[in-house]
C-alpha cells in the first residue's frame, strides 16, 4: 500500500512525540496557570448568520506556498477587520510551515478565539495547545483510534479548551458523536488522496445531533460555497486557502461572512 500524506505527517509527529522529555506533571501545571480561553464554540454558535473561521496558513502539502512571507498578526487583524468569528492557525512547521509563535502573535492581535490547527496525537500536544495560549484544540478522527480520542477529547475539556473533532464519513461521525463531541468539523478533503469532495459535508450535515455546532472545512471557495453549506445546516466554515491567497483578506471574509 502506497505511503500518503497522512501516514507522512502523522509519522512524523509520532516520532517528535516519541522523542519529547518534557515532564507531563510540569506541563499541566502550566496548563493550569494559563488565562481564561475567549470561548471557541460559543463564539460560533452565537454567530449572526455563517460564521467564519479564517486560517492563518502559509503553506499545504497539496498546494506549496500559499503566502510563506505573511504576517500573521497584519492577517489576523485582517480577518477581525472583515467579521471573522473565529481564527485558525497553522502550528505544523514541517508541512504547513507554521509555528507556535505564529499563533501567539495571531491571537495576540486580536480578541478572536483561536484553534490550534495541527496533528495532535498525544497528551502533550493538549498540554501545549493550552500552555501556547489557544482556546481550542483539533483532534482528527481518522489520525486517532478509539482510546486516544476519547482521552485527548477529555483531557482537552478538563483544561477548558473547546474541542474541534474532525471527520470525513459516517463512521467517523459516530466516534465522535460517542464520546460528546459538541463541535463537529467535516473536512471536505480527503487526508489520504488530498481531493475535495463537495457533497461531503450535505451528505454529513444531517446527521449530526442538534446540539452539535456544525463546521465545514475545505473546498470553501468563495460565497456561493459558504451560502450553500449554510443552507445545508452548518454554523460555520474553516476557510484558509481562499482567503491567504485573496489579495484582500478583510474584504474575502466579510464576504463569507454576508453570503447567508
Amino acid at each position: 500500500m502506497a505511503v500518503t500524506y497522512l501516514d507522512r505527517i502523522l509519522a512524523h509527529h509520532r516520532d517528535r512525540v516519541a522523542g519529547d522529555r518534557r515532564d507531563l506533571a510540569a506541563l499541566a501545571a502550566l496548563a493550569a496557570d494559563t488565562a481564561p480561553t475567549r470561548g471557541f464554540r460559543s463564539a460560533l454558535a452565537a454567530a449572526a448568520g455563517l460564521g467564519v473561521i479564517a486560517e492563518v496558513k502559509r503553506r499545504s502539502p497539496s498546494r506549496g506556498d500559499l503566502n510563506p512571507g505573511l504576517d500573521p498578526a497584519v492577517l489576523a487583524a485582517d480577518y477581525e477587520r472583515g467579521g471573522a468569528t473565529c481564527l485558525s492557525v497553522l502550528t505544523d512547521a514541517a508541512h504547513f510551515g507554521g509555528s507556535a509563535d505564529d499563533l501567539r502573535r495571531a491571537r495576540a492581535a486580536t480578541g478572536l478565539p483561536v484553534l490550534r490547527k495541527d496533528f495532535t496525537v498525544a497528551p502533550v500536544d493538549v498540554y501545549e495547545t493550552r500552555i501556547i495560549g489557544a482556546d481550542a484544540v483539533l483532534l482528527i478522527a481518522a489520525a486517532l483510534d478509539d482510546d486516544e480520542l476519547v482521552t485527548l477529547h477529555g483531557l482537552a475539556r478538563d483544561l477548558g479548551l473547546d474541542v474541534l473533532v474532525e471527520i470525513h464519513d459516517e463512521a467517523e461521525l459516530e466516534r465522535a458523536v460517542s464520546i460528546g463531541a459538541d463541535l463537529v468539523g467535516v473536512n471536505q478533503r480527503d487526508l489520504v488522496t488530498f481531493e475535495v469532495d463537495q457533497q461531503r459535508a450535505g451528505r454529513l450535515a444531517p446527521l449530526m445531533p442538534p446540539d452539535v455546532v456544525r463546521v465545514a472545512e475545505s473546498g470553501v471557495r468563495g460565497p456561493g460555497d459558504g451560502a450553500l453549506l449554510a443552507s445545508v445546516g452548518y454554523h460555520a466554515v474553516l476557510v484558509g486557502e481562499a482567503l491567504v491567497t485573496s489579495g484582500d483578506a478583510a474584504q474575502a471574509t466579510a464576504a463569507l461572512r454576508a453570503c447567508a
